[in-house]
C-alpha cells in the first residue's frame, strides 16, 4: 500500500473511534438525566429510539451525498451536527429538546460520521484484493472506542457531572473536522472503468434486479437483531438469572474486546476466500454460540465464553458486507447501495430492541428469542449462499449490463 491509503484508513479508523464510541455512552446519561429530571426512562428510551431509526432511514441519503460530493465533506458536516447535538443534549430543558438533540441531531451525525460514509471512502482508496482486510482494520481502530470511550464518559460524568461530560464529548467531537480532510473518496484505478460507465440511476437499477444485493441485505437485518437485542436485554437476562449487575457490564466488554481480532482475521480471510462464504461461516458461528449459550449450564465461565465467542463475530459483518457490496457494483456508489443496506440493518436493531421486551412482557422469559435469535443466524448463512461474488461473474455482468428501464431512466 501507498501511503496515502494508510492515512486513510487510520483517520477513517479514528473517526469511528470516536463516533461510534461515544453512541456506546448514551447509555451513562440515563440515571443523572432521569435523577435531575424526573422524565423517566421512557423519554430517555424513545430519544435513544428515535436516533436509531433517523440514523437507518437517512442513511441512504446520506450516503447518496457523499458519492455525490466526496465523503470528506459529509463527515464534516456529521461532525458539526454531532458537536451541535451533544451541546443540545447538555443545555435541554425539556423531554422533547432532549429527543431532538439527541435523536434527530445526533441520529443524523451518526449517519455521516458512521460506518456507511468512512468505510466508503476506505473502499475507494484500497486496492481491491485488500479491501476487507483494510475496511476491517478501520472497522477496528474504530472498535476500541467502544471500549476508552465508555470509562472516558463516566470519569467525566462522575467527576463534573453530566451536563459537563456532555460538553466534553462535544470538543472531542469537532476532532472528526481535522480528520475528514483525508477521506477525500476518490476510486482507486482499478475500478475506473465502472466509475466512468455507470450514472447513479443505473446503478440502483443494477442494485435492484441483483438478488444477492437483496439477500445480503436481508442476512444485513439479522446482524443488527443479533447485536442490539444482545446489547439491549443481555444484562437484563443475567439479571434475571441471578448475577450481579456487574455481570452484564463485563460480558459486554469482553465481546467488545474480543471483536477486535475477529475483525481482522475475518477480514483477512476474506480477501483470501469468498465473501460470502466468510458470511454464511460468520453467522453459523453465531447461531452455534447462541445455541450453546442457552443449552450450556449458566454460569461465570459459560457466559464470559460465549461473550468472547460471540465477540470474535461482532462487528465483523459491517465491513464484510461494505466489501461484497463494493465487489458487486464497484466503488463509486459503494456509499449508497451501502446506506441502502444500512438501513435495513437498523430496521433489524429496532426489532432487536423492540421484540425482545415485547416477548418478555408477553412471556415472562426471553428463551423464545434467544431460539429466534438462533433460527436467524442459520437463515442468514443460507440467504449469503447464493450470492455470486466471484471476481470473473462480477466483471462479466459489468460487461453485459442491460440498460436499466424506464421507470428509472437516466
Amino acid at each position: 500500500m501507498t501511503g496515502a491509503p494508510i492515512i486513510v484508513i487510520v483517520c477513517a479508523g479514528l473517526v469511528l473511534f470516536i463516533s461510534i464510541g461515544f453512541r456506546q455512552t448514551f447509555g451513562l446519561f440515563l440515571p443523572p438525566v432521569e435523577a435531575d429530571f424526573g422524565w423517566g426512562r421512557e423519554s430517555f428510551g424513545f430519544a435513544i429510539a428515535v436516533q436509531n431509526l433517523v440514523w437507518g432511514v437517512s442513511q441512504p441519503f446520506v450516503g447518496a451525498l457523499a458519492d455525490r460530493f466526496g465523503s470528506g465533506r459529509v463527515v464534516v458536516g456529521g461532525a458539526i451536527l454531532y458537536v451541535l447535538g451533544l451541546v443540545g443534549m447538555a443545555s435541554s430543558e425539556t423531554a422533547l429538546m432532549f429527543a431532538l438533540s439527541s435523536g434527530l441531531l445526533v441520529g443524523l451525525a451518526l449517519s455521516g460520521t458512521g460506518f456507511a460514509v468512512v468505510l466508503g471512502a476506505v473502499a475507494r482508496a484500497a486496492r481491491p484484493e485488500r479491501r476487507s482486510f483494510m475496511m476491517s482494520v478501520a472497522g477496528t481502530i474504530g472498535g476500541f472506542g467502544q471500549l476508552l470511550m465508555i470509562p472516558y464518559a463516566q470519569g467525566f460524568i462522575g467527576g463534573y457531572g453530566w451536563i459537563a461530560a456532555l460538553l466534553v464529548l462535544a470538543a472531542t467531537a469537532a476532532l472528526i473536522i481535522p480528520l475528514a480532510a483525508a477521506l477525500t473518496g476518490r476510486a482507486s484505478t482499478e475500478d475506473s472503468d465502472r466509475v466512468t460507465e455507470q450514472s447513479f440511476r443505473e446503478a440502483l437499477a443494477e442494485a435492484r434486479r441483483n438478488s444477492g444485493y437483496w439477500f445480503l441485505n436481508l442476512g444485513f437485518f439479522v446482524c443488527g437483531f443479533h447485536i442490539v437485542f444482545i446489547l439491549t436485554h443481555l444484562p437484563a437476562y443475567l439479571a434475571d438469572r441471578g448475577f450481579a449487575t456487574e455481570m452484564g457490564a463485563v460480558v459486554l466488554i469482553v465481546i467488545a474486546l474480543f471483536n477486535i481480532p475477529g475483525a481482522l482475521i475475518l477480514g483477512r480471510l476474506a480477501d483470501i476466500y469468498r465473501k460470502r462464504s466468510v458470511l454464511c461461516i460468520l453467522y453459523l458461528a453465531r447461531a452455534g454460540f447462541l445455541a450453546m449459550f442457552v443449552l450450556m449450564p449458566m454460569t461465570p465461565t459459560t457466559i464470559i465464553l460465549f461473550g468472547a465467542g460471540f465477540g470474535l463475530t461482532w462487528l465483523a459483518t459491517i465491513p464484510l458486507t461494505n466489501a461484497v457490496v463494493a465487489q458487486l457494483f464497484g466503488v463509486r456508489y459503494v456509499t449508497t447501495l451501502f446506506g441502502i443496506a444500512w438501513f435495513i440493518h437498523q430496521l433489524g436493531s429496532f426489532f432487536g430492541a423492540w421484540m425482545g421486551g415485547l416477548i418478555f412482557d408477553l412471556l415472562g422469559s426471553y428463551d423464545l428469542v434467544w431460539w429466534f435469535t438462533v433460527w436467524l443466524g442459520v437463515t442468514s448463512a443460507l440467504l449469503h449462499w447464493p450470492i455470486e461474488d466471484r471476481s470473473d461473474a462480477v466483471v462479466e455482468r459489468a460487461r453485459t449490463r442491460a440498460v436499466p428501464d424506464a421507470g428509472w431512466g437516466r
